[in-house]
């Protein structure tokens, strides 16, 4: 008896093997490690727009750190005007007397909110304790191409494997769990949340044996306002629901925790609404769970992966030759870091800022803030906000090179919601029309000054920013309902605001714009005090220049005729002082005059907006390409470029003034010095914003539309001899498809969506092509 017992655990065993299959059979793109995650920074993320984890891997007691992206204390009413026209008057009158230290203490006092802590947070955690022993054969992995994240390995000689993912499609994250052992496994699962400054935030109960519940309210007993404690004991409410299924064995609750017995595979549906998308979100969290009821893993998990590539495979980029995968990517960042070469890497950032962008950012969802939708904190760093002066921009370059256009929906809701608001605080702030966004916002969209110092926030350019990327949208998706709908409203609404805050200098009767700062930036003066405000900044007038030509030209297209503003804004834009004035140093100027400055290093570079993102400076300007450059060489020369995020820019920049090689160099440095092991940017700490910018300077290097013509590998670099890059996005909703070898450009395909004409310039050569809608066009040079 005892025979016939064993040789039918051999069989059970052997089948149980044979259909045991470590990792999902789909379609791998890899990130990969042969170690669980030690910390936050090692973990790895996925997410659905709106439900985010990081995953660690860890066999013995999992963490997987939730997230969720309206998770915010306070609310819409924290926050009003500060400050009058009267105040401003003020200021403006001591900027024109020179008194410019008591013109930043005055802004910053009259207008300010000053030091504000008020941040984006963490959902929690859910732990399982696997207590798994004598662990061999370990993997984990994160598959760029299906958007899953899983781990692997043997614990007492029997095969075990974990997957996670978050589908955008069922509004569910999910975790499935199983193991060759014939006599399954034991494990308890919780959820937690960490406390807030000893304040407990969530309760946790069992409804049934299947089910854990946490719900709670986001809090902030450590916030501050004007620079003084300000705590907020309310904000979004939340529940989520953990709900298990299993195939067999035994699931019980117990303290909080569900306890799982003698189980083979297991499914964990994680759900999460909040007070901030739906006042009845505990029901939409029940409706959820019952939509699932009649599905099974590997059907949710299907439609996940069909929802999710149809974002990703739109675009594909190769440049290695060799196939390194099989060196774990912990291992591969560290031969960069020792000065080796890993084309591959770089592809897969191209792509991992892709699909960071996917996961992060869904239209219905809020837009990616400075850690995208991972966070562990109840007080992140920067709060995680959404600040205006270049991160949350950043995080969008990519969508319309990268054909991600509608990802940017996300923005559009925030700044929408701002200029609402940003017309009250422009009114009764400054007594102008149209509308005002500063440095910072976050969920409630408060278009309100937070800065401490002038230099750290009293700018009124957040929202003019943001309104280029209205234009952009327009530009690649060629969407005129959108242009008239929401793109133009927008773009006037800004352009409103400048038209009444300029004002006409006496001397040169050009119009002047103060009282103004460059993002975080000081210089010194005349009287060798160290100050922000100015009588004019160079991005300040590029930006207003901007604001003004997309609106003139979201009227012509959309036939706005005899319209009185139009006719005003043309006039002041001929009438703007310059944005683009050259020192004697053969450097662009950030301030009015040629100042001194005490960062001479500083991380932003904001005197070059014109050459990126704007597009004012060109190659058809050599003179303002060689002092850009100039400009760029002097801030690196100091120590410029420290921040992931900046030294995004850079290469952006580079790509702009077609310099292959410097372009590649700054790539090969980002990689060196700006990623954690999960290949995160680092600031440090963590910031996603550098992410997205690196996938937009390889776009940029490879394709640029923003001349009016399409330039086909503007700068390759040497080292990407052979290559190609599919389903880019140009200006003008064109599809564009390139191939190359030893650096030469042997395939050019375009496709549009409409019929037009197009010049498309490579290296010296111009030819003008007609483009038949859905034309599917081979170029030929």
């Amino acid at each position: 008896m005892k025979l016939a017992t064993n040789f039918s655990l051999l069989i059970s065993t052997f089948l149980g093997l044979l259909s045991f299959s470590v990792f999902s059979q789909e379609e791998e793109e890899l990130i990969w490690y042969n170690s669980p995650a030690e910390n936050w920074d090692n973990a790895l993320p996925v997410g659905n727009g709106r439900l985010g984890a990081m995953v660690f891997g860890d066999p013995k007691k999992e963490r997987i750190q939730l997230n969720e992206d309206s998770l915010w204390p306070g609310g819409p009413d924290w926050g009003n005007s500060k400050g009058n026209p009267e105040d401003l008057a003020k200021i403006r009158k001591l900027v024109k007397e020179g008194k410019l230290k008591l013109a930043d203490s005055l802004m910053v006092e009259r207008f300010s909110y000053k030091g504000v802590t008020r941040s984006h947070q963490t959902m929690g955690d859910l732990f399982i304790d696997y207590n798994h022993k004598n662990i061999s054969d370990y993997r984990r992995q994160l598959n760029l191409a299906t958007a899953i994240a899983e781990s692997s390995f043997k614990a007492d000689g029997y095969q075990f494997s974990q997957e996670v993912f978050s589908s955008a499609e069922d509004d569910v994250m999910v975790i499935h769990i199983k193991t060759s052992n014939p006599e399954g496994m034991d494990f308890e699962v919780f959820l937690d949340r960490p406390d807030d400054k000893g304040h407990k935030t969530v309760s946790v109960s069992s409804p049934n044996n299947d089910i854990l519940r946490m719900e709670g309210m986001i809090t902030q007993f450590g916030g501050a306002k004007n620079s003084e404690k300000a705590a907020l004991d309310y904000g979004v409410k939340f529940e989520t629901l953990l709900k298990a299924n299993s195939n067999k064995g035994k699931i019980s609750a117990h303290e909080g925790a569900l306890k799982f017995e003698n189980v083979d595979e297991v499914t964990l549906y994680l759900v999460c609404n909040t007070s901030f998308y739906d006042e009845n979100y505990p029901s939409k969290n029940t409706e959820t769970l019952k939509s699932l009821k009649n599905k099974d893993v590997n059907e949710i998990r299907k439609s996940h992966i069909k929802d999710y590539q149809k974002f990703y495979h739109r675009t594909s980029f190769k440049i290695a030759q060799k196939d390194i995968d099989s060196i774990p990517t912990d291992r591969r960042l560290e031969y960069v870091k020792d000065g080796k070469e890993d084309l591959g890497l770089i592809e897969k950032l191209f792509q991992y800022g892709r699909y960071l962008l996917i996961s992060s950012s869904r239209p219905g969802t809020n837009p990616a803030n400075l850690q995208g939708i991972w966070n562990e904190h109840i007080e992140a760093p920067w709060n995680a906000d959404y600040h205006l002066n270049i991160n949350l921009q950043m995080n969008y370059w990519p969508s319309g090179p990268a054909n991600l256009s509608e990802l940017q929906e996300p923005l559009f809701d925030l700044t929408d919601r701002l200029i609402e608001r940003g017309k009250i605080l422009a009114k009764e702030q400054y007594g102008m029309k149209g509308t005002v966004a500063h440095q910072t916002t976050d969920l409630w969209a408060t278009p309100w000054m937070r800065a401490e110092r002038a230099n750290w926030g009293a700018w009124i350019h957040g929202g003019g920013w943001i309104a280029q990327h209205y234009w952009e949208h327009f530009q690649f998706t060629q969407d005129t309902l959108f242009l008239k709908e929401r793109a133009y409203p927008a773009l006037k609404s800004f352009a409103e605001f400048y038209a009444d805050w300029l004002s006409k200098d006496p001397q040169t009767n050009k119009l002047v714009s103060f009282p103004e700062t460059s993002p975080e930036n000081n210089y010194i003066n005349k009287q060798g005090d160290t100050v922000a405000i100015s009588y004019g900044t160079t991005m300040g007038y590029q930006i207003m220049a901007e604001v003004f030509d997309n609106t003139i030209a979201a009227s012509e297209i959309i036939g706005v005729e005899n319209d009185k503003f139009i006719e005003e804004i043309k006039s002041k834009r001929e009438k703007l002082t310059s944005g683009i004035e050259i020192g004697e140093d053969g450097r662009l100027l950030e301030w009015n005059e040629a100042f001194e400055e005490p960062e001479k290093g500083h991380r932003h570079i904001s005197q070059l907006y014109a050459l990126h993102p704007g597009d004012d400076i060109t190659s058809g300007q050599p003179e303002l390409f060689e002092a850009a450059r100039k400009t760029i060489d002097y801030r690196l020369e100091h120590g410029g470029a420290g921040p992931g995020w900046s030294r995004a820019w850079i290469i952006n920049y580079y790509a702009r003034l077609l310099d292959a090689r410097e372009a590649y160099k700054h790539i090969e440095i980002f990689m060196q010095r700006s990623i954690y092991p999960n290949l995160l940017d680092i600031h440090p700490p963590f910031q996603i914003d550098g992410n997205f910018g690196f996938t937009a300077g390889i776009a940029e290097m490879l394709l640029q539309s923003h001349e009016g013509f399409l330039r086909i590998l503007p700068a390759l670099p040497k080292e990407w001899a052979n290559g190609e890059i599919k389903g880019l996005k140009a200006r003008g909703n064109v599809e564009v498809d390139i191939s190359w070898q030893d650096a030469k450009l042997t395939k050019l395909v375009l496709k549009s969506i409409k019929k037009q004409r197009l010049k498309v310039r490579y290296q010296d050569e111009e030819i003008e092509v007609l483009l038949e809608e859905g034309e599917n066009k081979s170029i030929i040079f």
